[in-house]
């Protein structure tokens, strides 16, 4: 590479070997599942529903019937999948996937306040490749990475930058739950970006209804209120709040058992990332409310997990002096597919003895682990003469009151085979 010493160049080299290397072992594994890139069957379909003007929530695709299960915006961008053969979509879908894990690194760097090389930035990707809920993402043919990625960059862009909050909205118009993180900038009184948001999903929602507006009609009247349509909550695909409380009592109705502790890990998770972002610590405020929308959403699947990325990065670059345990641990939990190794055939998922649990559910208790971390740091950050583990803490703008300025600083969750999308 021209311009580029001889060190640094031969160190993207290599990591552009290894990334080489990972997308092969990748692409073989991949192929060798019987249910590959299932999930672009069902965009496709919607998509063809479209061009054709059938009924788009009245189709199942594949041998585990798989409906649509997005609001009608989505299935608009979903059309071009209609246009093309079946193996360049699948194509499309796996190389853009890999651009994006590339592009989610980055932000997650910048999240946590950290540069890369280009030789690391590569490398971090041929190694986020095998993260279980990338993994997942690129068997199924999922855009979670493409969520993830509009999320992250709008809220990795300054405060008070143009349009900011637009790419939150658009990402909740594809998919609702994103929608968390408008409520997220109104609570640190990022006002104007979070009503940005808001007019931004409002705008997908009208889009949807000018251009299908039957299936708008069905999908927020109905469809959306269908959560058992997007597969069954009590698998070990879903590693959602409902999903460890159903496994754990053994029952596919966990009734109130779930909504109550749903509702209290909701209010709180979101008040400690209010808390976490007046106090300067924006990282683990964004990461914080990540985890609360996959605890509280009725089926959170385990490739809804690519927040991992980010969580990971920020535990790189910030971790507590003389200890990276928490790093490792979390790498190797969410390398370990632990919830795959427990029987799960039928609905064995509902017959695991106690000690089982925690291999079935590994992503929502690092979540409530994640939230626990947060408060006890917060409850810390209260005393008078704390330090941070990088020096003194710094002093950050408290948000504005409604119709003041911005406040707050700026920085620098489809379906499985047994699951639906």
């Amino acid at each position: 590479m021209p311009g580029v010493p001889a060190d640094p160049r031969r160190r993207v080299y290599a990591a552009v070997a290894l990334l080489a290397v990972s997308l092969a072992a990748l692409a073989a594994v991949t192929l060798a599942q019987p249910n590959v890139l299932v999930d672009v069957l069902v965009y496709r379909a919607e998509g063809r529903a479209v061009l054709d003007g059938t009924d788009l929530y009245g189709f199942t695709v594949t041998e585990w019937d798989l409906p649509a299960t997005y609001p009608p915006f989505a299935a608009l961008l979903f059309v071009p999948a209609a246009w093309l053969p079946l193996p360049v979509v699948q194509t499309l879908f796996a190389a853009g996937n890999t651009a994006l894990l590339a592009w989610l690194v980055h932000l997650s760097l910048r999240l946590a306040g950290r540069r890369t090389t280009p030789a690391a930035l590569i490398a971090a990707t041929a190694l986020g490749l095998w993260l279980e809920p990338v993994f997942q993402t690129f068997v199924f043919g999922q855009i979670n990475l493409a969520l993830t990625c509009l999320v992250l960059w709008d809220l990795t862009r300054p405060d008070g930058a143009r349009g900011k909050g637009l790419a939150i909205g658009v990402a909740a118009g594809i998919k609702l739950t994103p929608a968390i993180f408008a409520v997220h900038l109104l609570l640190t009184g990022r006002v104007r970006a979070g009503a940005t948001a808001l007019a931004g999903f409002v705008g997908t929602a009208a889009v949807g209804a000018v251009v299908l507006p039957d299936a708008s009609a069905d999908f927020w009247t109905r469809r959306m209120f269908e959560t058992g349509r997007v597969g069954k909550a009590w698998i070990v695909d879903n590693q959602s709040l409902q999903g460890l409380v159903a496994r754990l009592l053994h029952t596919p109705e966990p009734g109130p058992w779930w909504p109550v502790p749903a509702a209290v890990v909701g209010l709180l998770g979101l008040w400690l990332a209010r808390r976490a972002h007046v106090r300067g610590r924006t990282a683990w405020g964004v990461l914080i409310v990540a985890g609360t929308a996959l605890l509280v959403s009725p089926i959170s699947w385990s490739h809804h997990w690519v927040w991992c990325v980010p969580l990971l990065a920020v535990l790189a670059a910030a971790p507590p002096r003389g200890r990276r345990w928490p790093l490792y641990a979390t790498a190797a939990l969410l390398t370990a597919r632990t919830h795959w190794l427990v029987p799960h055939s039928g609905d064995l998922d509902l017959h695991l003895p106690w000690w089982q649990q925690p291999l079935a559910s590994p992503y929502p208790l690092l979540a409530l682990g994640l939230i626990a971390y947060a408060a006890r740091r917060l409850w810390e950050d209260r005393r008078p003469d704390h330090r941070t583990p990088d020096g003194p803490e710094r002093p950050v703008p408290a948000p504005a009151t409604p119709g003041g300025r911005e406040g707050g600083t700026a920085v620098g969750g489809g379906g499985s085979a047994r699951g639906g999308v």
